[in-house]
Formats: C-alpha cells, structure tokens, sequence
C-alpha cells in the first residue's frame, strides 16, 4: 500500500520481498520494477539493487553500463556498498573503461566507511601496485583493518605479510594466527599455508606432520591442486599409505599439477 502511495523506501523493500521470495512468490522482474521506482525518486539502496540486478541479469536483462550508471548515483550519495561494486566495474573494465586508478578511488571511499572488502582490494592495489603507487605499509594497514573485521581473505593475505616481513617485521607466530583465522572459516590458500607452516617447522622448530596433513586435506577436500599434491606426498613420505599418497596425487595431476603428475611417474608412487 505504501509503495502505491509513491513511498520510496516502501518500494525498495517490496522489491526485496519479491528478490528474495520473502512473504510473496519470487519474482525478479517484479524486484527490478520496484527497485526501479525508488530508484528513479533518488534512494540509494534501490539504485544500489537496481544496479546489481543489471550487473548480474536478475530480473532485466544483463548491462555492465546501466550497472554503473546506478552505482554511481548510489556511490556519490555515499553508499559504501554501491562505491565499493562501481570500483570493481572500474577494476575489470566493465561498463567502464578500465581505470585502475578510479577503481582505486572507489575502494578508498568505501574502505574510509569501514567497507571490508573494499579495505581487502585496497590493501591489494597498495600491494600490487595497480591504481596507485606500491606501499607495502599501507597495504598492511588496509588488510589489518578487513582481517579484524573477520574477512578471510584479508587475514590470509595479512597471515602471509607477517610470514614475509612486508610492511611489518616478519613474525611466524602472528602470521600463523592470522592463517588459523582464516583457514577456520575455510579459505583454501590459509588452509595451504598452514598446512606448509606445519610441515616445514616454521611455527615451533619442528614439523608437525599430523597438523600440517590436517590442515592440507582441509584445502584437497575443497578440491585444490597444490594441497592435493601435498597431501598425498605427506602420505608417501610419513604417513606410510600409498594408497593415500596415490589417491591425491592422482586428483592433483587430474587438475594438471606438474609436481603431482611428476611423482606419479616415480616408481615409488605406483
């Protein structure tokens, strides 16, 4: 009824009953109707849904540009969300030319708004170098920021800043923390590197063939190449199961792992 009347916010959040199928049958042509109303009165979550609905073909037909031109009018009302998706399409070159620099831009005003993943991609420019000059410092603090608000990526890669020494003395110990953190909420590359922090002995002198198996079958399960192929040699060489040690390998040089494919072809692994 208030969407009816013209109330913007109402028809935005009957958009989202009909995006979502909440209360009423899904429908995303509906959603996109709805969001389009409010959208054009100046609301700027509509004009963030409006924009994603074009961004992925949900409920209109699929338009990397009319996806950036509802970023926009959302991003310059400052709505983080909105900065942060119109800094991605400026990244990949999508609806926009490609401007790693303007993505930049985007990502900083998003991450200022305490936008995680917007912090992550920053600390990533920073790292890279793509859009802005190379600071390892400043991507350090980028990340940091993401990591303590539990976004995973962001602690793997904080995880590996420590293990390296980039931008902050290098310290195994807090990098293997931040590895922990992220690998729990299942982030395959942190599940690896603690995996390798184990077997290797990084962490307390000595391996620790038990957790760094733990910790690589964690990754293999998810189905990644290089903890397939570590896996399966921990089995070979420790854990005494060829069979194991076959099985792994076998998925990783499935995925064309060269190192899985090469101790395949050893006499000890058939």
């Amino acid at each position: 009824m208030a969407a009816d009347e013209g109330e913007p916010e109402a028809m935005n959040e009957l958009g989202n009953a009909y995006f979502f199928g909440d209360g009423v049958k899904e429908d995303k042509l509906k959603a996109a109707k709805w969001y389009r109303r409010a959208a054009e009165q100046g609301h700027p979550e509509a004009q963030l849904n409006l924009g994603c609905a074009y961004d992925f073909g949900e409920g209109v037909e699929e338009d990397k540009s009319e996806a950036a031109k509802w970023y926009r009018k959302a991003a310059e009302k400052g709505h983080a969300k909105a900065q942060f998706n119109l800094g991605n399409l400026y990244y990949i070159g999508k609806g926009v030319g490609e401007d790693k620099s303007e993505a930049v831009k985007w990502y900083r005003h998003a991450a200022e708004q305490g936008h995680a993943e917007a912090q992550y991609f920053l600390g990533t420019a920073y790292g890279k170098g793509e859009g802005v000059k190379r600071d390892h410092f400043e991507s350090f603090n980028w990340y940091q920021l993401a990591a303590k608000q539990g976004f995973a990526q962001a602690q793997t890669s904080l995880g590996y800043k420590y293990f390296l020494g980039e931008g902050v003395d290098k310290d195994n110990n807090e990098s293997a923390k931040w590895y922990h953190k992220a690998a729990e909420q299942g982030d395959i590359k942190a599940q690896y590197a603690l995996g390798a922090l184990y077997q290797t002995g990084h962490l307390f002198g000595e391996k620790d063939i038990n957790q760094a198996a733990k910790w690589f079958r964690m990754a293999a399960e998810q189905g990644d190449a290089n903890s397939q192929c570590s896996l399966g040699m921990l089995y070979a060489l420790y854990l005494g199961d060829k069979a194991e040690a076959k099985k792994w390998l076998k998925l990783a040089a499935n995925q064309g792992n060269a190192d899985a494919q090469s101790h395949l072809k050893e006499s000890a692994f058939l």
